[in-house]
């Protein structure tokens, strides 16, 4: 997924989403109003562990602080979600996206946990991907997870209030759940994910892309192969760039402040991709083929989706075809948010 996708890709493909967050629900519904548009962001703080625990868990060595740091050793483990609290945390996530507008930083979260899966190791959590191993500082100290502590911090009491949902299912619940009410498609989401429950368990840095590579095309396929996506699936999550914006002080690329982030919603400032940066669409695409607006975000990345043979083919007709796009989009993100997962059963849709 420059920010989130910039570390990359991810960090910038999926990012920037603002993690200061204004209540101004006046500027979400003018910019859910104007023309589509999106893209992502990220922040920092902390976040601290339940201490409640439902019959769903099972306890390993817990720490449990409320000075605002990580946990560095072991933390509660579910074994699955509770279908019940996994429908009620939605609602709450819901909730939580009318007021802070941080579509964006969510929908990182899902992906940069997901994102460390290597299809060539076998054994569990050593794969990584979907597990949770994100909550813990060891991971999100990772460059390309800078900032993430600020969606943990959004939605840990969430977290607390219902300890029955996994993280590895409440950070996959949150990142469909924000796309889709952002306006992009129905996401066929399963839950029933496992947690990792030690530091120990969190992937090497490394797994997640560059915003600016030397080579962008091979670089995209190499950190996406090794997911057991295609050429397809890199270009539909891509678009997820519509969502959200990217700041230099944090990732390195962008533009500290443009036309269209100097007022907001949130913390003003960074350069989005699209004019309307909470509006999921095609525009990210139609976007970066006309190159017609310096204040738009273009990274390496982003811009070899038109020139790398393979991938123009896609990013050409999710420019011309939104229907084309949100359906192959959808079918990625599912893909994506089931990487690596463990499921114990029941697997619950919601």
């Amino acid at each position: 997924m420059a920010s989130s996708l910039s570390t990359a890709a991810f960090s910038s493909r999926i990012l920037a989403s603002s993690s200061s967050v204004s209540s101004s629900s006046t500027a979400r519904h003018a910019l859910l109003r104007s023309p589509p548009s999106l893209s992502f962001s990220y922040s920092l703080r902390s976040l601290a562990f339940s201490s409640h625990f439902s019959p769903l868990q099972r306890r390993s060595t817990v720490s449990v602080r409320s000075s605002g740091r990580f946990s560095t050793v072991a933390s509660p483990r579910c074994d699955a979600s509770d279908p019940n609290q996994l429908k009620s945390a939605r609602e709450d996530i819901k909730e939580l996206l009318k007021s802070n507008f941080c579509h964006p930083i969510l929908v990182r979260l899902g992906w940069h946990d997901a994102g460390t899966y290597n299809k060539n190791i076998e054994a569990w959590p050593q794969k990584g991907g979907a597990n949770g191993s994100l909550r813990f500082e060891i991971e999100l100290k990772h460059a390309a997870n800078a900032g993430l502590v600020n969606a943990l911090n959004l939605i840990q009491p969430i977290k607390d209030k219902y300890p029955g949902v996994t993280y590895a299912d409440l950070f996959q619940l949150a990142s469909a759940t924000a796309i889709e009410d952002a306006g992009g498609p129905k996401i066929p989401m399963k839950y029933g994910r496992v947690d990792v429950s030690a530091p120990n368990e969190c992937p090497e840095e490394g797994r997640l892309p560059d915003a600016g590579p030397p080579s962008p095309a091979d670089h995209l396929r190499e950190v996406f192969y090794r997911m057991g996506l295609n050429d397809k699936e890199i270009v539909a999550l891509s678009g997820a760039h519509t969502l959200g914006r990217s700041r230099p002080e944090r990732s390195g690329w962008g533009k500290p402040e443009t036309k269209y982030t100097k007022d907001g919603p949130g913390a003003p400032g960074g350069q989005s991709w699209t004019v309307q940066w909470l509006k999921f669409d095609n525009s990210y695409f139609k976007d970066i083929k006309a190159k017609r607006d310096e204040d738009l975000l273009v990274l390496p990345t982003d811009a070899v989706l038109f020139e790398d043979p393979s991938f123009k083919v896609y990013a050409e007709k999710y420019a011309e075809d939104q229907e084309t796009f949100f359906k192959d989009y959808a079918e990625a993100h599912a893909k994506l948010s089931n990487l690596g997962a463990k499921f114990e059963p029941p697997e619950v849709g919601l």
